[in-house]
């Protein structure tokens, strides 16, 4: 890893005879080095000089391994996505509560999409310059360190099981020691409980991690370990985003505490080392596709979103609207402590620079409520059909629907709550439903931007929007309007995919520098409120008392 960083550095200080575009790397062999450069055609054939051989590097390779499926992304120079493919895996729900996910079936995909996509795309390794990956944060997983087998299913961050650990913890008066260490409140969301869940809950697990053979992680622990060799060697490390949100990192000293792992009961050692997010973590050794390919960046996946909107300056943000969404505001390398149920967190570090954070505001529910209304309710037959269905009426007819299907997360954190549909009335419809849930993803995220205005002290006048519902122009139309904002979506919408090839491509040189990387983020469409302020005060209104309504279930 020492002459890779070598040859990036190398790299780097002949920019003033190679063109941007250039980058000089070394895969595996340092005596074979590898100058990619732009090209029009995927493929291009290798060139080669009596000093070393040189190969057409165009892309950067993104893996993102999300909530519900697994994707890979080919970008090139100019940021554009030049093929794809995704697969989604098994969502596992053992009991109310409870979301698991199978880690071999998340390899496993892995190993699929960036398969399929370079063979596709008729690319060599050659033709890569570096794979970044991001992932689905919180999602513990522990696995035997010599045979690869996860002792038991994953325990996704959604999964709220671990309730009575968190209030042994609470009971205990640690409370502000966690937050005030990691920035984080005392939550099932977060991996630490998880950890020690699995270790608890599986015949023989703690015993075996007392003996050296279990390793523990987030899933990009577990994807880099996998591709870097497994139980052969493979690398079993973090990055600063993702340890982050684990309950256990001070994000200080970017450090695990051994006092919170022993409370929280997780043996130190099992834990992964933590590194920077724009970093060279290890190579391809698992993959003949991607033989000898840098993995070159890791990033959780808001992060990761972050980044692809290059939203890094303090005061920007950005939201993500997936299975739930996540609000980041960018606070530079200054750490802010919210006052107002929001997350202090790291945003990104890159080698041998400060570390940067940002405030977060969390929701559990987002578009995993239109997935309910599918396939739990019935009242679409597609996803993308709630928005056809939303706006064949004006309005929702006072209906609201609060999504608390496992608790509210941020700004409330609030265990207790559970879902519900008010105001019903003979005049409802499944349109003014629909129309309430769309409603219902808004008002969540204007409830979080009014925290993070608060804490920064500085209102946001522009909301990045990326994700597959940001696609639906009367959410986005809806959220202009809820929060009061302007909310601009870019022309790639998938920017945590964009945001890990970034972190990756800064990495090993293929792009210079974040004011290159804001040269290539490209707007798409900007949604103005419309909504008058006397509208706005009687929808938020109303949707204050659906969440107050919501809340002591449980």
């Amino acid at each position: 890893m020492a002459e890779a960083t070598r040859v990036a550095d190398f790299n780097r200080r002949l920019r003033f005879s190679l063109t941007p575009e250039h980058v000089l790397f070394v895969y595996g062999n340092p005596e074979t080095s590898f100058v990619p450069w732009r090209c029009p055609r995927i493929g291009q054939e290798r060139h080669a000089s009596a000093e070393y051989t040189v190969t057409v590097a165009n892309f950067v390779v993104a893996l993102d391994s999300g909530t519900t499926s697994t994707r890979a992304v080919i970008f090139d120079h100019d940021g554009i996505p030049i093929r794809s493919a995704q697969i989604p895996h098994e969502q596992i729900f053992p009991k109310p509560g409870w979301v698991e996910h199978d880690p071999a079936e998340l390899w496993q995909n892995a190993s699929i999409v960036l398969d399929r996509v370079v063979t596709e795309a008729g690319l060599a390794p050659g033709d890569i310059a570096a794979l970044g990956l991001t992932n689905q944060r919180e999602t513990a997983i522990v696995w035997n360190v010599d045979t690869g087998v996860p002792v038991a299913n994953a325990i996704v961050w959604q999964d709220t099981r671990t309730q009575s650990r968190i209030d042994a913890l609470e009971a205990s008066g640690c409370g502000e020691l966690f937050t005030f260490a990691t920035g984080l409140p005392l939550a099932t969301y977060f991996s630490a409980t998880k950890f020690a869940e699995i270790l608890d809950q599986t015949p023989g697990a703690r015993e075996a991690a007392t003996r050296g053979e279990l390793r523990a992680g987030t899933v990009d622990s577990w994807l880099l370990w996998n591709l870097t060799g497994g139980p052969n060697g493979g690398v079993h490390a973090t990055d600063v985003t993702n340890a982050s949100r684990t309950l256990l990192m001070d994000i200080e000293t970017l450090s695990w505490r051994a006092d919170l792992c022993e409370l929280t009961d997780v043996p130190l050692d099992i834990l992964p080392g933590i590194r920077p997010s724009g970093s060279v973590f290890g190579v391809v050794s698992t993959m003949d596709a991607f033989a000898g390919v840098p993995i070159a960046g890791i990033v959780g996946d808001q992060q990761a979103a972050t980044l692809g909107h290059v939203a890094t300056r303090p005061g920007e943000a950005k939201n993500t609207y997936g299975t739930g969404n996540f609000l980041i505001v960018a606070t530079g390398t200054e750490i802010v402590r919210s006052a107002h149920g929001l997350l202090t967190t790291v945003a990104f570090q890159r080698e041998g620079q400060p570390v940067h954070y940002a405030l977060e505001g969390s929701i559990a529910v987002t578009g995993s409520l239109v997935q309910w209304l599918r396939d739990n309710i019935g009242i679409i037959d597609n996803s993308a059909d709630v928005e056809v269905l939303a706006a064949s009426v004006p309005h929702s007819g006072g209906v609201v629907v609060v999504p608390a299907f496992s608790g509210l997360f941020a700004p409330y954190w609030r265990s207790d709550a559970r879902g519900i549909i008010a105001g019903l009335t003979r005049f409802t419809t499944k349109a003014h439903i629909a129309r309430a849930a769309l409603e219902s993803v808004a008002f969540q995220t204007r409830d979080v931007i009014r925290a993070a205005a608060a804490d920064s002290g500085t209102p946001l006048t522009e909301l990045r929007v990326d994700g597959g519902m940001v696609r639906n122009d009367l959410l986005m139309q809806m959220q202009a309007d809820i929060a009061g904002i302007r909310v601009v979506r870019p022309v790639v919408t998938e920017t945590t995919a964009m945001g890990a090839a970034f972190a990756a491509g800064l990495t090993v040189g293929f792009w210079t520098d974040e004011d290159e990387l804001r040269a290539v983020w490209r707007e798409d469409r900007r949604f103005e409120p419309t909504m008058s302020e006397l509208d706005r005060a009687n929808a938020i209104s109303e949707w204050d008392k659906g969440v107050e309504r919501s809340l002591g279930w449980v």
